[in-house]
């Protein structure tokens, strides 16, 4: 699946990035898709350095989505850490090798601003992502704990 060509996000793509985060199981339980806190997170993004929305088109539809966050810190003799999150596929493309291209794209973003370490947390019920990242060789190394505020 070659022909996905990945760029940053304009506020004109917030609905189609809505809508694939919607497009599974557990998105059509938490995504109300026409909310306009969707584009007042984009634009709060936007003004915030090292945090940048992606979306991959095919032929100028969006089919893939992550938000890629560059983190500076002290532990691990200051290696920058690059956080992905939001990382969707359209479902009609899933298995096509599109979630492999995002993942190349997220990472060579990633170095491209000093990251030595790529990160995420993935929810426990998304066996096939788990698998997923553990063939790309991302290693289960810690676990996550999230809380409401």
């Amino acid at each position: 699946m070659s022909n996905v060509g990945f760029r940053e996000a304009v506020s004109g793509d917030v609905s189609s990035i809505a809508a694939l985060l919607a497009d599974d199981d557990l998105g059509q339980t938490r995504e109300q898709l026409d909310d306009p806190a969707y584009l007042a997170a984009f634009q709060a993004m936007e003004n915030e350095p090292h945090n940048t929305l992606i979306v991959g088109e095919i032929e100028g539809v969006v089919v893939a989505v992550y938000q890629l966050t560059v983190i500076s810190g002290v532990s691990l003799k200051g290696t920058r850490r690059a956080q992905i999150e939001g990382v969707r596929v359209a479902s009609h493309l899933r298995g096509q090798g599109v979630g492999r291209l995002l993942i190349e794209d997220a990472e060579y973003r990633a170095g491209l601003e000093g990251a030595g370490l790529m990160q995420f947390t993935t929810n426990v019920a998304r066996e096939k992502a788990h698998q997923f990242y553990s063939d790309l060789g991302y290693q289960p190394s810690h676990v996550g704990f999230k809380k409401p505020l």
